[in-house]
């Protein structure tokens, strides 16, 4: 029998801030661990802005929730204990786990920052006693790395991630195919994965309000109402394993190269969002030239304060990696594509990635392409030499924005080259 574990980080951000606090004695200046009083993780408060990005036990009994502007989670809880987040400190802590982890299988997804399948079939000891096995885990997660998690057990991804999200913190929990009826049909419908906002409204207006009220519904009537993702959230309702595109799109290296961040604050101009996505193409740019690659298709993903998110994007004539050519396409298609509401995340995401010597030419763009790959190639030999902060564009200098970013996919590779020096 396939046996899967998916470990789902409990507050990851807010966890991982306590830890390091509590290691580098940061929480002098604080009553206590962080996780034990209302605190919440976020963005600047000297703006209107600034979001919350994770909170405690005792602030989510305030009615205080993820996303919300602090001001207005303030209103909540006057003494709320807001602590900027520490992307360098995540990315460090997510590797501690990862690595521990992978002293068990070698057969790990990693999902996300804070969550991974681990493939356990084969594992004699672990198919002998999986509760027993995952509870020994997460113990020892506990004990070494600080922090709590979250298990899952069944014999497929997405019923093993499921299972991580029934009750927390610091649980295992089976969702074997037989427990489905029991555990899973009766959760509301947005709690399944891949039904956001936008598609659960969908689904409510057709009388489906749970997770059994989906999994029982013509997939036919589905996929008029919502196209292909309805036929797939109706087989997830039935406990079908997720779709290959799922993992393909967290790996990046063989498909296409991309980056996104999330933002503390939300971006409510498209002078800082351009900013935003200039800084995001300065990092995949960079990162195609190092490997010798050329993208044929550039996109752009926003995802707005309701977390509706969006995307588009567009062929190219000729395959670049050329920083400016990649961003005035995402410029462009992130003009047609925003609708002005709040941004909470903006990502530039690149696919049809090829080995650049194998381009095919266009002679209207051959003169100007080249010119601007002679320009970034400089840039990335100087960056090299002298550190990346050594060449930065103009409309960086007065700003607090980095000029290279990329959100956690961007701490986690400058982290994981300091370690490899």
């Amino acid at each position: 029998m396939k046996l899967i574990f998916h470990i789902d980080v409990n507050s990851a951000f807010l966890s991982w801030t306590a830890c390091g606090l509590l290691e580098e004695g940061g929480a002098d200046t604080l009553p206590t661990d962080i996780r034990e009083i209302a605190s919440v993780i976020g963005g600047s408060e000297k703006s209107r802005h600034g979001i919350v990005l994770a909170k405690s036990t005792l602030a989510k009994q305030y009615g205080i929730v993820t996303g919300e502007p602090l001001f207005q989670a303030r209103r909540k809880c006057p003494g709320l204990v807001v602590v900027p987040p520490n992307y360098q400190l995540y990315v460090r802590k997510s590797d501690q786990l990862i690595r521990m982890l992978h002293e068990y299988t070698p057969l790990i997804q990693q999902y996300s920052i804070d969550e991974a399948w681990m493939d356990m079939t084969g594992i004699q000891e672990a198919q002998a006693d999986p509760v027993g096995f995952a509870t020994r885990l997460k113990d020892r997660i506990h004990r070494e790395l600080g922090f709590t998690v979250n298990i899952g057990i069944s014999v497929n991804h997405l019923l093993a991630k499921m299972g991580s999200e029934l009750q927390k913190p610091d649980r295992v929990h089976t969702l074997f195919p037989e427990e489905i009826p029991q555990k899973m049909w009766p959760l509301p419908v947005d709690e399944l994965f891949f039904v956001g906002k936008t598609t659960a409204a969908h689904l409510h207006k057709l009388g489906i309000h749970t997770i059994g009220e989906l999994a029982r519904t013509d997939p036919g009537l589905l996929e008029m109402h919502l196209k292909k993702h309805g036929r797939a959230i109706w087989k997830y309702a039935n406990g079908g394993e997720l779709d290959a595109a799922v993992f393909e799109r967290r790996s990046s290296k063989n498909k296409g190269y991309g980056n996104e961040t999330t933002l503390p604050d939300d971006v409510t101009d498209m002078e800082t969002a351009c900013q935003v996505i200039l800084s995001l193409c300065e990092t995949v740019g960079a990162r195609l030239r190092q490997d010798n690659m050329k993208i044929s298709v550039v996109g752009v993903h926003v995802k707005d304060n309701s977390f509706t998110e969006r995307s588009r994007q567009t062929s190219l004539r000729t395959p670049t990696n050329s920083t400016n050519l990649i961003y005035e396409e995402s410029r462009r298609l992130f003009r047609e594509l925003w609708d002005g509401r709040p941004l909470r995340l903006i990502g530039v995401f690149t696919s049809k990635a090829e080995q650049s010597e194998y381009e095919q030419l266009d002679l209207f763009q051959t003169a100007r392409n080249e010119k601007q790959e002679k320009l970034d190639k400089a840039i990335d030999q100087i960056r090299k030499k002298y550190g990346e902060d050594s060449v930065r564009r103009a409309r960086f200098l007065d700003g607090e924005m980095n000029h290279m970013a990329g959100g956690l996919n961007k701490e986690k590779s400058r982290y994981r080259q300091r370690r490899e020096e």
